[in-house]
């Protein structure tokens, strides 16, 4: 089932026939689709080392190739692992827009934590690395995530009314007023994953290995980073996450902002056609509710 109106079918010969015509010395190596609740790209697996990504809807090449740039320069700061970048695809027969190859990194997206405590402290560790790494000056671009929280206001009334069955939102209503009351990120902006989703966070033997998917990566209030307290840990670890980041009342209030973005515009989207979204937006709603 297509997740998006225009959402481009690609299947495996598409693939191969591109990967062949671009990538010879790739063209012996099999190609296999990958199961994914993303809802940006199509996966597949080429051979044992590399992951292709292909654009459900067609991409600009400079957001791509912006990607990976970032992909590069953040790398040699950070501990855990990130996606790594080894080919720009271009447009072909069968698929009108560029695509990505990064090198394969073995491990599995969370999901149940076995150790939460522990799990917050890695992933707040590697946050705060990010969000040191020099910006050289720059600012909230004046897109994506990041930016003053009250620019997302229109959207979030808009969503909280097409969820009024689907969720509290009156109670949602009255903690978005709140997010929108506390004070403004001070900066200086900071580097940010800015997409911390479940999906996102690669484990290996129960621990945190590493952290995929720039495609949100950017620069803005380091607030939007503090989505995993509630998309993500139990409360005990929630608590966890925020002391180890230091987060005052207000940072932590924007940080809920942006958990209640991406949720409630996520659950009505999702809910047939990506359940597993679906789930995490509800779970994140749900734990935005917890008194």
């Amino acid at each position: 089932m297509k997740m998006h109106k225009d959402q481009l079918d690609i299947p495996v010969p598409t693939v191969a026939a591109l990967v062949a015509a671009q990538f010879p010395a790739w063209q012996t190596l099999p190609v296999r689709p990958l199961p994914s609740t993303g809802t940006v790209n199509a996966l597949f697996r080429l051979g044992d080392d590399i992951v292709l990504r292909f654009p459900l809807l067609p991409a600009d090449v400079t957001e791509l190739r912006t990607e990976q740039e970032n992909a590069r320069h953040l790398a040699p700061h950070l501990t855990l692992q990130v996606p790594e970048p080894l080919a720009l695809g271009e447009p072909g027969f069968g698929y009108p827009g560029p695509w990505t190859a990064y090198r394969w990194i073995p491990g599995d997206p969370v999901t149940t934590l076995t150790g939460p405590q522990t799990f917050a402290t890695d992933l707040a560790a590697f946050v705060s690395e990010l969000h040191v790494i020099p910006t050289g000056g720059r600012s909230w671009p004046g897109e994506g995530r990041g930016g003053p929280l009250h620019t997302e206001d229109a959207y979030v009334r808009r969503m909280l009314a097409e969820c009024a069955t689907l969720t509290d939102t009156t109670a949602l209503a009255r903690i978005w007023s709140d997010c929108l009351a506390a004070p403004a990120h001070p900066g200086p902006d900071v580097w940010l994953h800015a997409d911390l989703m479940p999906g996102n966070l690669l484990t290996r033997d129960g621990s945190l290995a590493a952290v995929i998917d720039l495609g949100a990566a950017n620069i803005g209030d380091p607030a939007v980073d503090l989505m995993p307290a509630w998309n993500l840990l139990p409360p005990e670890a929630r608590t966890t996450y925020r002391k180890a980041l230091a987060a005052d009342e207000a940072l932590w209030q924007r940080g809920k902002g942006w958990a209640l973005v991406q949720a409630i515009g996520a659950l009505p989207y999702y809910q047939v056609t990506n359940p597993a979204m679906a789930a995490t937006a509800r779970h994140t709603l749900n734990a935005l509710l917890e008194r």
